[in-house]
């Protein structure tokens, strides 16, 4: 891609769409005619091109999803009829026909529309979400409890091949055939997550696309939008006839085995095929899967071509998916570029993502030691728990994985891993606060479930340098350790840095006696430029939290007036509970303050604004010095 050679801003109104501009709502919608449906998702893909184009937003995904969305609320009555978007990062289609268009333009900005669907952003968004494979579970909740309370709404969950990828998702299913309630699920087999898909289950997918009955059937399918009016029935006989060889014995439908109706492969991108079909769907006894092939990017040529870098691309020209590039070095970039080499010098080195790949910078990785790779798809369970059997049989296992789905696999790090004291290494991207994809994602509560599993070792790098350090040393030596980096850039250093680092080692960045400020990783940062050149004021770089440099924080106890401690983490059980809790076993007493974030979710908006008001930024720091009594000049 070259740089932009257009304004960064993007004249939203250049084109023209009329029939959106009739819809406030899902009841407008069902105004228009169906060959009218089309051109009305054309227009609502025109329309998040243009809005992406200058957010830098969630685009392939909400491209790929245009159709079924339209064709969802055309025949369902949202909000009653409850309409659940799985992950919600494909759902800009549906933030627009439900009164949101006005607002797309504040997508992940402070104040703004959530990224993802939220239910107390609208009545239409029925599941807060932005994790993948809830939906299903959540559907059969809806289920239950309308038909508990003797309602008769109607339930319909989109969720993708990639999100059946975990195992929450197939449990869900295994109950829903179970207990048979009534519910449509829309199956969208994009073959992509963020990442390829990977699998059995994506196998048996494109496997479903390549039989000979799924070509008749799609035949059929032309033919029944051509006659609408020809009764169910009719076509459910045609169906019968070209689907025959799906329930032969050496293919079997695991759908069906699961007592789920299963209906497709069709064309999600035929808008009224898939009208024609979910109209008589909703309506039967029982959970009904209707699977729709479609492709993420849709109707955007460069977006198809190559769908995993415009899953979130950054501000672009919509006419020609020019961008401007960045020369910036990311914290995943650096963790790609060590472990690469890591692996070519230890040959038990061997690196898991839950499909993460390209989020976690190991494209690289993967291609030069692909023997030594595994994406285990949206599973974060499965990720560390094959960790922990690689580790017993003498691998050194990294696993490579975003703080806020670390959470998914709690269980797993302290039952599978940490228990027998297991070699895994955790890297734990995107900790602390991320700014824009907001409650969801925020990556804030991993200090605080690791700090209290027995065994597992800590290390907040503030940089690529660190970072190198830290992963040496954890491959180096036995036990799990977990190495937690934020989102955004560090400088880059050359290849072949190995710094050695003794692990539970703090390093005194400055000296200073009235107060010492103790912090690691990003909040470092801080604390260094709220410190500038104060006198009296101390830093110390605490890299390690687990364990703490309890030498030096003794030292520290008798010296310093007050401690201040600042993470990127919620107070709650964090770093400074650490700090406290240390002093404490020593009988050391010393004034702690602590800055960190506050036990509530935090919404979307800048990291740098999340943290200004969570009150750990650097500013929030000299307030508080000056609080202590520290000279702080005025407007500084």
């Amino acid at each position: 891609m070259t740089e932009l050679k257009k304004a960064d801003a993007i004249d939203l109104d250049h084109r023209l769409t009329p029939l959106l501009d009739r819809i406030a709502g899902p009841d407008d919608l069902k105004k228009l005619s169906r060959d009218q449906l089309p051109e009305l998702s054309q227009e609502l893909r025109d329309e998040i091109v243009r809005v992406c184009s200058v957010g830098g937003l969630h685009l392939a995904s909400s491209l790929g999803a245009t159709d079924l969305v339209v064709a969802l609320h055309y025949v369902l009555n949202s909000p009653r009829d409850r309409i659940l978007f799985d992950v919600g990062h494909q759902a800009y289609a549906h933030k627009m026909l439900t009164g949101r268009r006005e607002q797309m333009a504040t997508v992940k900005k402070e104040g703004g529309l959530s990224g993802f669907t939220k239910v107390s952003e609208s009545e239409h968004d029925a599941i807060t979400v932005g994790h993948a494979s809830t939906s299903l579970a959540n559907a059969l909740g809806m289920a239950m409890a309308r038909d508990a309370l003797g309602q008769d709404y109607k339930v319909a969950a989109v969720i993708g091949d990639g999100s059946l990828t975990g195992g929450m998702a197939l449990a869900a299913l295994n109950t829903i055939g179970d207990l048979r309630r009534k519910m449509l699920i829309v199956l969208n087999d994009n073959e992509m997550s963020i990442s390829e898909n990977v699998g059995a289950i994506n196998k048996f997918m494109r496997g479903l696309q390549v039989q000979k009955w799924f070509q008749e059937g799609e035949g059929a399918g032309k033919k029944a939008v051509q006659s609408l009016s020809k009764p169910l029935a009719d076509f459910m006989s045609r169906a019968k006839s070209s689907t025959r060889h799906f329930f032969d014995p050496a293919s079997v439908n695991p759908f069906a085995m699961m007592g789920v109706r299963y209906v497709g492969p069709v064309d999600g991108h035929n808008v009224q095929e898939l009208v024609w079909l979910m109209e008589r769907l909703v309506d039967l006894d029982g959970p009904t899967i209707l699977h729709v092939v479609t492709r993420k990017g849709k109707g955007l040529s460069y977006a198809e071509a190559d769908p995993i870098y415009w899953h979130g691309p950054g501000k672009f020209d919509p006419d020609t998916g020019d961008f401007k590039a960045s020369n910036a070095y990311s914290w995943s970039a650096a963790f790609g570029d060590a472990v690469t080499e890591l692996a070519k010098v230890d040959p038990r080195t061997f690196v898991i993502t839950p499909a993460m790949r390209e989020g976690s910078g190991l494209v690289g990785y993967s291609k030069a030691h692909p023997h030594r790779y595994l994406d285990v798809g949206i599973a974060e369970d499965v990720a560390v728990t094959t960790a922990a059997g690689m580790a017993l049989q003498g691998l050194r296992p990294i696993v490579a994985i975003y703080s806020t789905f670390l959470q998914r696999a709690y269980d797993q790090v302290l039952h599978d891993v940490a228990i027998e004291n297991l070699n895994v290494t955790f890297a734990i991207d995107r900790a602390g606060i991320v700014g824009a994809d907001g409650s969801t994602h925020n990556g804030v509560f991993d200090l605080s479930y690791l700090r209290s599993i027995p065994n597992v070792r800590i290390g907040l790098p503030k940089d690529a340098n660190e970072l190198r350090g830290m992963l040496k040393y954890a491959q180096e030596h036995d036990g799990p350790f977990a190495i937690r980096y934020p989102r955004g850039n560090t400088p880059r250093v050359p290849e072949g840095t190995w710094p050695k680092l003794e692990w539970g080692t703090w390093e005194r960045v400055r000296d200073g006696s009235d107060a010492v400020i103790l912090a690691g990783g990003k909040a470092l940062e801080y604390a260094q430029a709220a410190a500038g050149d104060l006198p009296g004021v101390g830093v110390v770089n605490a890299r390690f939290v687990k364990p703490l440099d309890l030498n030096m924080l003794r030292e520290l106890a008798g010296s310093a007036r007050t401690i201040i401690t600042v993470e990127d983490n919620t107070l709650v059980g964090g770093f400074g509970s650490a700090v406290l809790e240390a002093l404490n076993s020593m009988g050391l007493s010393v004034p702690v303050r602590m800055l960190g974030i506050p036990d509530a979710f935090q919404d979307h908006a800048t990291t740098e604004s999340v943290h200004a008001r969570a009150g750990i930024d650097a500013q929030a720091i000299r307030t508080v010095l000056a609080e202590l009594g520290v000279d702080v000049p005025l407007g500084v």
